[in-house]
């Protein structure tokens, strides 16, 4: 790793870790309602939008309702993202006269920023409208991500109240988490993002000339449509000329900054956050990145503050923290070592005076090695999947430690409130274990954890690995699944693995060898995001409810510490195996093979 390297990443992480603390805090106080500025300044619109939805804010709900309330609120979000594509092609604000999406697509992209993952099999500027990219992906963009940091809240409130029934109010967290926290954030950056060039406009696509016209051959058609021959049976070509370009724009600024801020990733255009429009400058990269792991590491300190020990959340924070260093540590040598396929062809992968070395097959030049690594993993740890490089032409385990992040269960930061309660459910099972250990009842945060947290617990832990592993033995299985592999051996097996791994913990990147739209995979993916966002929301809810209804047991000689260095190597140790038995044996058939073969050939 060179020291530019170096450099550049401990500047993001120290950015990362130096916001974490005014903004949880912050958040805190907005989830506390207590004064934080602009809950005293908004404050009548918050009390407009209960007037309007008929939500009393003074009652709370148990868990039951909390949840029901939760579901149904998606379930309606996701039919209108549904309805609006079907219908875009006869709705306003479409100047490019894009038709209705089909079913089979529309219901896979629904669901998928329905629940937060936005995972797209389609490209965006040749498939949605401006409406529906507003008034749709960008909403859902919004309350998914209030839905995720609601859900934490509310678990919060179970460890933090005693001999409660209720854990607080759905409509109110969502409402405060979108008006106070999201809105006030994206409002920023998207400002910011126009100032670098990141278009924002409701003009239609614009013609341009080249500065150079290219020419090409090409087939020539016949009248009929079929490819002219000559005697000898070869196709007849023609010379093409090229002197102009359609450059697509349209409101991508605001939508850029809430997907990258609500870990939702869903790009404006089709090649995401690696288009000039969506990321024309290093600094709209950084800003871009920091964004993404920004909320999930300051929801941390939030989660300390609202139990009343901020210990507590720095220990989570420094937990995930140490496992995403350690990645970065091996993933950018890995990329920067090269491409001995490439060394084959003579490609010339050493650093020059002009050019970085490495693998920069599918990189960005203007991002380098570093940067694209650097995202390829803030946007896995976090359930993002918005990429400034493509992972399909990463090093083979270069592009599987991307894969096992998210694997992990998207609790390495993951995604904003999913993520921490992921890494919650996480503690509560290390604390379960601890206790077995030593032969006592075990405790966090001053809550007997007994049988009922712990079954819910392992479905939350076990559910992700049951779609991924089941999803991609179906598809590995079936002639439609095989049918979209662009590529044959273990680098295709890798692009599905990669795709069911994606939708199972809500992240949303691909490899993009795979092509995934069609109605096979647009089926298959779509129900994986609904299991894996909602049969997690649930048992989370489910123990907030039960912890909230427990008293608070004193801390004795025989409980565990949870804000120590010990406890943080502990949870650690059982997020690592807890992957790397679930999914070894998986990896082992694709991107180990792969890397074995590649570099055992060369």
């Amino acid at each position: 790793m060179t020291a530019n390297s170096v450099l550049q990443i401990t500047v993001y992480v120290l950015v990362l870790l130096a916001c974490a603390k005014p903004l949880g805090g912050y958040m805190a106080r907005i989830y506390e309602d207590r004064p934080a500025g602009l809950n005293r300044w908004l404050a009548p619109v918050e009390r407009l939008i209960y007037r309007l939805c008929s939500v009393n804010p003074a009652v709370e709900m148990r868990w039951t309702d909390y949840t029901v309330a939760l579901l149904l609120f998606n379930l309606l979000g996701l039919l209108a993202l549904f309805a609006l594509q079907r219908l875009q092609g006869v709705l306003p604000l479409n100047p490019q006269h894009l038709p209705g999406i089909s079913p089979d697509s529309a219901f896979n992209t629904a669901v998928s920023f329905a629940t937060n993952t936005n995972w797209q099999g389609y490209g965006g500027e040749i498939t949605m409208s401006y409406l529906t990219q507003m008034l749709g992906l960008t909403v859902q963009n919004f309350v998914s991500a209030a839905t995720g940091m609601a859900a934490l809240v509310a678990l919060t409130r179970g460890f933090a109240r005693r001999n409660a029934d209720t854990i607080g109010n759905f409509w109110v967290d969502l409402t405060r988490g979108t008006l106070y926290i999201l809105l006030p954030l994206a409002t920023a950056l998207a400002l910011v993002l126009v100032s670098q060039g990141v278009v924002q406009t409701f003009s239609p696509y614009r013609t341009v000339a080249l500065t150079q016209p290219v020419t090409y051959e090409q087939a020539k058609l016949g009248d009929d449509g079929q490819t002219l021959e000559d005697a000898a049976g070869n196709p007849v070509t023609e010379t093409v000329a090229v002197r102009e370009q359609t450059l697509a724009v349209g409101p991508a600024a605001s939508q850029i900054a809430i997907k990258q801020l609500g870990t939702n990733g869903g790009g404006f255009f089709n090649v995401n956050s690696a288009h000039p429009f969506e990321n024309p400058t290093p600094l709209s990269n950084f800003l871009e990145m920091l964004a993404i792991l920004l909320i999930p590491a300051a929801l941390c300190h939030t989660f300390g503050v609202l139990i009343g020990d901020t210990r507590q959340g720095w220990a989570i924070l420094a937990a995930m923290t140490v496992v995403f260093v350690t990645l970065i540590v091996v993933i950018v040598p890995l990329e920067q070592a090269g491409n001995p396929a490439l060394s084959a062809l003579g490609v010339d992968q050493q650093p020059q005076a002009s050019q970085p070395g490495g693998n920069m097959e599918g990189k960005e030049t203007r991002f380098g090695i570093t940067n694209s690594a650097l995202w390829a993993l803030a946007t896995t740890a976090a359930s993002n999947g918005s990429v400034n490089a493509m992972h399909d032409s990463f090093t083979p385990l270069g592009g599987m430690i991307p894969m096992w992040l998210m694997q992990l269960g998207e609790v390495i930061y993951g995604g904003v409130g999913s993520g921490l309660y992921g890494m919650i459910v996480f503690a509560i099972v290390a604390v379960f274990v601890a206790g077995l250990m030593i032969g006592r009842t075990p405790e966090y945060l001053g809550k007997k954890i007994e049988a009922y947290e712990v079954k819910m617990a392992s479905l939350v832990i076990l559910i992700p690995p049951f779609v991924v592993l089941v999803g991609t033995a179906v598809a590995v299985m079936v002639d439609v699944g095989k049918a979209s592999v662009a590529n044959a051996g273990a680098h295709g097996f890798s692009e599905i693995l990669y795709a069911f791994s994606s939708a199972g913990n809500n992240n949303g990147s691909a490899f993009a060898g795979l092509s995934a739209n069609t109605p096979f995979y647009n089926t298959a993916l779509g129900l994986a995001m609904l299991f894996a966002r909602y049969w997690l929301a649930v048992p989370t809810l489910a123990i907030a409810g039960a912890l909230a209804a427990k008293k608070v047991v004193p801390f004795g000689p025989g409980s565990l510490p949870t804000h120590t260095p010990l406890f943080v190597v502990l949870l650690i140790g059982t997020v690592l195996i807890v992957g790397a038995l679930a999914f070894l044996p998986v990896l082992a058939l694709g991107p180990v093979v792969e890397h074995l073969q590649l570099f055992g050939a060369h």
